[in-house]
């Protein structure tokens, strides 16, 4: 580590976070401590604050309050983990039509936050500062397993308007000197992409930050130009906000030269899981009580796949309690070699509108379609849209090294899964915009979900 990245990771940050009214430095340290508790410490501190956050929320948020009375639950009695069952789920829906009554009478310095809105409409929620100190803090915690920290060289790829709209004088000051460069992921043209690539070659940053999909993108475009990128002395690249595909995984870390991290989380939810050198991914199990469940709302037993479903316990202000992110996911009851004792998240299928569904009813996820088209020749960008049960639109934007003759392939192989009554319409576009949030989705089922 550098000395100015001692400096800005010892000093400058912790004073930043201080006079924000964050309790990060303290957090980060105590979960540098019980990521390696045993087990059993662990769950002794997740229902200790479990039961502090229902007590909470029945005395000073009329939501809850109503919601326990109504349903006979005492928040004050001898709550464990498996009770958090006996309490509906919470939805985007529910949080949109009960949002003044979700607030805590205690709350002070609410921030309003939103969703991307990139399959719907956005979801507006309050943040408070006990949140945001655990959510930066767990971020922060990730990072260093790494070999890096804050105040290393850092070029962000991001697409959230609250970002790129927060590019004030003193943000941008900020920034530069905690040595972090923020490029828009919204419009990756050949000539953007050639200025990023020339920015990262001036920057030489230590980790990058961003969308996996506009990383595969830039690597792509690399290699194809023979642009060097290996040589930079990056030592990893963090990717969350979207589905990571094992071969964009492959793409990033070959052309980067330097270890992928999956992170997994999102603005609404928290930072539930993160990627550690070994390769396991952990949940961060001090903050965040993990479900999986079925259709209807049941717990699954861990190594079965359903939505996964969390209640985070640091967000008393807003509390978040057995929300629903619509990811499909698979927990992990083994062991990271790694040696820290949080949990595993075993799989991150992607969202439920990121499977399809073929005629017959059968439900599949989108990687069924997406390696009929992703490897062939001349197929730059893709994107799959089933619109009903009757149709799905393949996108396709390509170059001289497509052959026309694929098409009829890409048509037979789809219908094959999805049913042979199936419309499969085919199309060659010019390009494939993001969504509004600058990320890129490969499928979008209007079916599933």
């Amino acid at each position: 580590m550098s000395l100015y990245t001692r400096l800005v990771s010892g000093l400058l940050f912790p004073l930043q976070e201080k006079l924000k009214g964050h309790d990060t430095v303290r957090v980060r340290r105590a979960m540098e401590q019980s990521q390696y508790w045993p087990r059993a410490r662990l769950e002794e501190l997740r229902v200790e604050r479990l039961r502090a956050l229902l007590r909470h929320a029945g005395a000073y948020v009329p939501y809850y309050r109503e919601l326990f009375a109504r349903i006979g639950f005492d928040a004050g009695g001898d709550i464990g983990l498996d009770d958090l069952a006996r309490l509906p789920l919470l939805d985007k829906a529910t949080i949109r039509a009960h949002a003044d009554a979700l607030k805590s009478a205690q709350a002070r310095g609410l921030a309003r936050f939103n969703t991307g809105g990139s399959s719907g409409e956005p979801l507006i929620f309050y943040i408070g500062n006990e949140r945001v100190s655990h959510d930066v803090a767990a971020k922060w915690r990730a990072t260093r397993w790494w070999g890096v920290d804050v105040g290393d060289p850092e070029i962000v790829l991001w697409g959230s308007p609250i970002e790129l709209g927060a590019q004030d004088r003193m943000r941008q000051w900020r920034d530069r000197i905690m040595r972090t460069v923020l490029l828009p992921a919204f419009e990756m043209s050949p000539a953007k992409v050639d200025g990023f690539i020339a920015h990262m070659r001036v920057r030489r940053p230590r980790m990058l930050f961003g969308y996996p999909s506009a990383f595969a993108h830039i690597a792509t475009h690399a290699r194809e130009r023979g642009i060097a990128l290996d040589d930079l002395g990056i030592r990893v690249a963090f990717v969350t906000s979207e589905r990571l595909y094992p071969h964009q995984r492959e793409l990033i870390e070959n052309v980067f030269g330097c270890p992928v991290a999956n992170g997994y989380g999102g603005r609404d939810a928290g930072f539930i899981a993160h990627q550690c050198p070994a390769g396991g991914m952990h949940l961060t199990h001090e903050d965040i009580i993990v479900e999986i469940v079925d259709g209807q709302g049941k717990p699954l037993p861990v190594g079965e796949r359903g939505e996964i479903v969390v209640t985070h316990l640091a967000t008393r202000d807003f509390p978040f309690i057995r929300y629903r992110t619509g990811d499909i996911g698979v927990l992990d009851d083994g062991a990271c070699v790694c040696g820290r004792t949080l949990p595993l998240l075993r799989e991150i299928e992607g969202r439920s509108t990121d499977f399809l569904v073929a005629r017959d009813g059968t439900v599949m996820h989108g990687l069924a379609l997406i390696y009929i088209v992703r490897d062939l020749p001349g197929v730059r960008q893709f994107k799959i849209v089933q619109e009903s049960l009757d149709l799905t639109r393949i996108l396709l934007v390509t170059d001289a090294d497509f052959d026309a003759a694929c098409l009829a392939g890409i048509e037979a192989g789809a219908k094959a899964r999805l049913g042979a009554d199936v419309t499969v319409r085919v199309e060659r576009v010019a390009e494939i915009p993001p969504e509004r949030s600058g990320k890129y989705r490969y499928v979008v089922s209007k079916v599933a979900g």
